[in-house]
């Protein structure tokens, strides 16, 4: 039996879920020691880039490459223009990437790869400005950078103590702690988050507004005095499932749904005579048209109701069903 097998065989279920918790506990204990690790470095390099007027790039090789490449999307998406280059590009060819202004963040866990040791002293001679963060602050790349950023792990969640993991994390961790720090200083809104996050659920519950999706056009309305024929017809033709009614300004002053006609029908013998006013709903849920969408999602669910008026400047101008909220994807 090759040794593979062996250790397959000896891991159980109950084995594989242990080593899974020492995973999660190591690298939490790594994170938690970050804290201790902020120093002035670390609100220098913030302020650094804070009053900067270039970019930030954000390098490394192997796997802080890869947790660069997200310190950079972070960035991006919080107010802070960055850009990744790789380590080993930049030495052949990609150190054109970096600008007069930009400051520079290498990530390193020994601080001491060929790869690093090549590429420092390409960018000191350019004259940029280097923030480390390192594991081992007696590397190379700590005594050559202008500030350092401790990011140490006693050891590696890697039952060898070789794979990157508790490391990667810590960096990371590291790279959001910058981030949060540089979208506070900026004043970053969600109004701004919302221009930088444009797609999917998450843009549209920032940017997209009721005027967006709402039907505008041959919208269902009754005067107060209208015959219930006359709602009837307007509720079944415009298929909204309801109708605003308004006075002879078009402002709203009650709303009449299926379920009114309904509750009419099992009330009343005869239907003759009967006008808008009788069986409208007073005082109905409207929501301006400059409201975001989700903000008219929320006010449905919280009322257990599935449309909403739609106004603008105490006019009425259409109607939103939750429908036309979970058709965008919004929720």
């Amino acid at each position: 039996m090759t040794k593979v097998a062996n250790e397959r065989e000896k891991m159980n279920n109950d084995a594989i879920r242990k080593l899974a918790v020492e995973t999660i506990r190591t690298e939490a204990d790594a994170i938690e020691k970050l804290a201790g690790f902020i120093d002035d470095d670390f609100v220098m390099a913030v302020n650094l880039i804070f009053n900067g007027k270039g970019r930030v790039i954000v390098t490394g090789i192997g796997k802080s490459a890869i947790v660069a490449e997200k310190i950079v999307a972070t960035f991006n998406s919080t107010g802070t223009p960055a850009i990744f280059m790789h380590a080993a590009d930049a030495i052949h060819g990609d150190l054109g990437i970096i600008q007069p202004d930009d400051v520079v963040v290498c990530l390193s866990k020994s601080g001491s790869t060929p790869e690093i040791k090549v590429l420092v002293p390409l960018i000191r001679n350019l004259g940029n400005k280097i923030i480390a963060v390192v594991s081992n602050t007696d590397s190379y790349l700590a005594r050559s950078s202008d500030f350092v950023l401790k990011a140490t792990v006693d050891r590696e969640a890697c039952p060898n103590n070789l794979a990157p993991t508790s490391s990667t994390t810590a960096q990371m961790v590291i790279g959001d702690a910058l981030a949060v720090c540089l979208l506070k200083l900026r004043g970053f809104t969600p109004a701004d988050f919302a221009r930088f996050h444009p797609g999917g659920a998450l843009g549209k519950k920032l940017y997209m507004r009721v005027s967006d999706i709402f039907t505008s056009t041959d919208v269902p309305k009754v005067r107060p005095d209208d015959r219930i024929r006359s709602v009837i017809l307007e509720i079944s033709s415009k298929r909204l499932g309801a109708t605003a009614v308004v006075d002879s300004n078009d402002r709203v002053v009650g709303i009449i749904t299926d379920g009114d006609l309904r509750r009419m029908l099992q009330k009343n013998q005869s239907i003759e005579g009967l006008a808008a006013a009788d069986i409208m709903t007073v005082n109905p849920k409207t929501i301006d048209r400059e409201e975001l969408a989700i903000t008219a999602f929320n006010l449905m669910e919280q009322n257990k109701i599935t449309q909403l008026l739609v106004t603008h400047e105490d006019r009425y101008e259409g109607v939103i069903h939750i429908h036309d909220i979970l058709r965008e994807g919004i929720v």
